[in-house]
């Protein structure tokens, strides 16, 4: 098989587009997919402190490197969450990715810093790991841009991920999330940094190929807690019906943010937003969600 726009031979082939590519000309495509994402919904300009957020995964490692070449003002972030040796090996990934090129690396340690622990938290709480996790990530990804005056966070998320999660907040008809599902989560408070998803019209398999062909390292275990999440299944389902019909992932996404999106938006309006009676962050409640892990961790 032939590369669409070259003609030499393809080592790629995307279904989904119909195409395949040689190595060269796929990291001009996804790089064109890349910054297209970032023009049309108006994520960033190139002289704005983003804070990209890493993981020491695929999608983040490969959201660093493309950013870093392509001009864009970054500082990577990570936070090491304790999750014993898997959290130490993804923060040595990213550290030592940071060092080889010479790149600002903010490292927040959540146990040595605050005194957090996800197991006491989740038994506490009668919540699982995941969801303690995803509450002090996004208290400390707002916190740290909002303190270093950053003007966009940006994650690694991919069309996956979006399909998964559109499929999931559909099947349960999550309003609010669905309200909120977008490449950009804009500032809605003065204290909210802008949220934004540069990769999310790429697959995990497009990103994959990137950082292999860019020779990137990352850690290729999955966080330990995600076995039998429910996002996992919702997407073995959409890869089922992507394998017999390409592109249904894209045009599952694409078709809620054109038409069905802002059907929801009047959901959003309705959320009151408060400052944490301790920190001053935004939330919802008097005291938001990481103070009452701070409180519950330093009691016990």
């Amino acid at each position: 098989m032939k590369c669409v726009r070259c003609k030499k031979k393809a080592v790629i082939v995307l279904r989904r587009h119909n195409a395949a590519f040689c190595a060269d000309c796929f990291l001009h495509y996804y790089k064109n997919q890349v910054l297209k994402n970032i023009r049309k919904n108006r994520m960033f300009e190139k002289g704005e402190k983003v804070l990209a957020v890493v993981s020491g995964g695929k999608d983040s490692m490969a959201l660093w490197d493309i950013l870093v070449k392509e001009g864009y003002n970054v500082v990577a972030m990570y936070i090491n969450l304790g999750i014993g040796e898997y959290s130490n090996r993804s923060q040595e990934v990213v550290e030592k990715f940071a060092k080889e090129n010479n790149l600002p690396l903010i490292v927040k340690d959540i146990k040595k810093e605050f005194g957090l622990d996800i197991y006491k938290l989740s038994k506490t709480l009668r919540r699982s790991p995941c969801s303690v996790c995803g509450s002090i990530k996004r208290y400390l990804f707002n916190k740290v841009a909002y303190d270093g005056g950053f003007s966009a966070v940006a994650t690694g998320h991919n069309l996956d991920d979006e399909a998964a999660t559109l499929f999931g907040n559909v099947l349960n008809w999550e309003e609010g999330y669905l309200a909120r599902q977008g490449p950009v989560l804009p500032q809605t408070h003065p204290k909210l940094i802008k949220k934004v998803k540069p990769l999310y019209t790429l697959t995990e398999r497009e990103n994959m190929y990137y950082v292999l062909l860019n020779k990137i390292e990352f850690l290729h275990e999955e966080c330990p807690h995600s076995v039998g999440a429910r996002s996992i299944l919702y997407k073995e389902v959409l890869n089922k019906l992507e394998e017999e019909s390409p592109g249904t992932k894209q045009r599952f996404l694409s078709g809620f943010l054109e038409k069905g999106k802002k059907h929801f938006q009047d959901v959003r309006e309705r959320l009151e937003l408060k400052e944490c009676k301790n920190c001053g962050q935004v939330t919802t409640t008097e005291e938001c969600s990481f103070c009452r892990f701070v409180r519950i961790c330093n009691q016990q």
